[in-house]
């Protein structure tokens, strides 16, 4: 879609939600609203994962330090993270989307693409159709979104960008390069600081300085492919359409520890407290996988992933927690453990299962999963779970304290949605 073939009507939406976390985190706690919030970890090594817009103007960000946020603004409020809280909201969010269009690409928890041109003879062109979505997801959800509307997911996305927050912005047929051509050519998606810093030595500031250069001169500065993508987007050339249920490619865990971790019982909790984690969230996706990742980054920064691949697709916690006690087994971790991290992969949609015989302390339990399934549902994750995972007498099944988020570990609970967008 775009140039000559593009359609006379913006029909491709891009959906942000605005500060999803900290924006759940005020929805639930009255006392939040208005004040400067900042979800994230609260130990030395925490990196913030979201900030409110009251605190985005003392200028806090994602993937800044929290220690440095605390020194910004001493008086925000600073939470943990809660992921399957922050899961549940973006679930009915996109339940929205869902009644509206079946063409829906998400990106993370909280973003995704539509394709509203089948529903334009139900709910009206694209424009009325995001704001009928932006009602329907404050008044139905509570939360705020901010939308774009164009002719390609490119521009879509660069428009709700441009609309936050609690905005929409429609780019109309005709006006895409009068939109796109003075914004910053970082905006472009694939211009990260190396390509910025080679656009610059030529003089290239703006999109509309890199269209105007030609793909001749991109393709001599930047190599044939990143030339032409980046010429393409700079003038409105983005074929791509919108693909739903993009396949999940793995699903996985990660916590960086306040201290490091040396003592092998605590290294043994908590691989197997991630496992656990891991497989829950396996099956909460309807998925089951053969390949068992562990993931381990110690003190001094070194990081080695191990990987063992299982007969048969799996979904229970035991065979996860198992594989990956196995791999932590063959590492030498005497110099302490900075982080932790078990994944899935090689998923599958489930098909019949050949039940093991329940011998050994981690063997699995016919139906063991679906009844701790059914009461984390009802009652919350900690509701039930390991007694090596209990922590000054109460179980805890996801962190053990309030503390840190490294900066690469911001859960990947987004990975049964599909990848991030740039």
């Amino acid at each position: 879609m775009g140039g000559a073939g593009a359609p006379s009507a913006p029909s491709i939406l891009h959906v942000d939600l605005d500060a999803f976390f900290a924006s759940v985190e005020q929805l639930l706690d009255p006392a939040l609203r208005g004040r400067p919030v900042v979800v994230g970890g609260t130990g030395d090594r925490g990196v913030v994962a979201a900030a409110s817009y009251e605190a985005r103007a003392f200028g806090i960000g994602s993937a800044m330090p929290t220690a440095r946020a605390r020194r910004l603004c001493p008086h925000a409020v600073f939470v943990p993270p809660r992921i399957d809280v922050y899961q549940g909201y973006s679930e009915r969010v996109f339940a929205v989307f869902a009644d509206v269009t079946p063409l829906v690409e998400g990106l993370s928890l909280d973003e995704a693409f539509l394709d509203v041109a089948g529903a334009a003879h139900l709910f009206g062109p694209g424009p009325d159709v995001a704001r009928l979505i932006r009602r329907r997801v404050k008044d139905e959800v509570g939360l705020v979104c901010s939308v774009g509307v164009a002719t390609t997911k490119h521009l879509a996305k660069l428009a709700s960008a441009a609309a936050k927050p609690d905005g929409l912005l429609v780019v109309e047929p005709g006006t895409e390069l009068e939109f796109l051509h003075p914004l910053p050519v970082e905006r472009l998606w694939g211009v990260g600081p190396a390509t910025r810093s080679r656009l610059d030595r030529i003089g290239v500031k703006t999109v509309g300085d890199l269209a105007a250069l030609g793909e001749d001169a991109l393709v001599r500065a930047l190599g044939a492919a990143h030339g032409r993508h980046l010429h393409a987007l700079a003038h409105n050339r983005d074929p791509r359409p919108v693909t739903p249920s993009r396949p999940t490619k793995s699903i996985s865990a990660e916590e960086t520890f306040a201290r490091d971790l040396v003592a092998p019982g605590d290294l043994d909790r908590e691989v197997r407290r991630l496992a656990e984690r891991t497989a829950t969230r396996v099956r909460r996706a309807g998925l089951r996988g053969r390949t068992v990742t562990l993931k381990v980054r110690f003190g001094d920064f070194r990081t080695v992933t191990r990987s063992t691949t299982l007969a048969t697709a799996t979904d229970a916690g035991s065979d996860v927690v198992q594989a990956a006690l196995d791999l932590l087994a063959r590492l030498d971790t005497a110099g302490g453990v900075r982080l932790l991290g078990v994944g899935v992969s090689n998923l599958e949609e489930p098909g019949p299962r050949q039940e093991a015989l329940p011998l050994g302390d981690d063997a699995p339990r016919p139906g063991v999963d679906d009844v701790v399934e059914e009461v984390r549902r009802r009652f919350g994750d900690d509701a039930l779970g390991r007694a090596s995972f209990l922590d000054d007498g109460r179980l805890r099944t996801d962190r053990r304290s309030a503390h840190d988020y490294g900066p690469d570990e911001i859960e990947r609970a987004s990975d049964a949605r599909g990848e991030r967008g740039g």
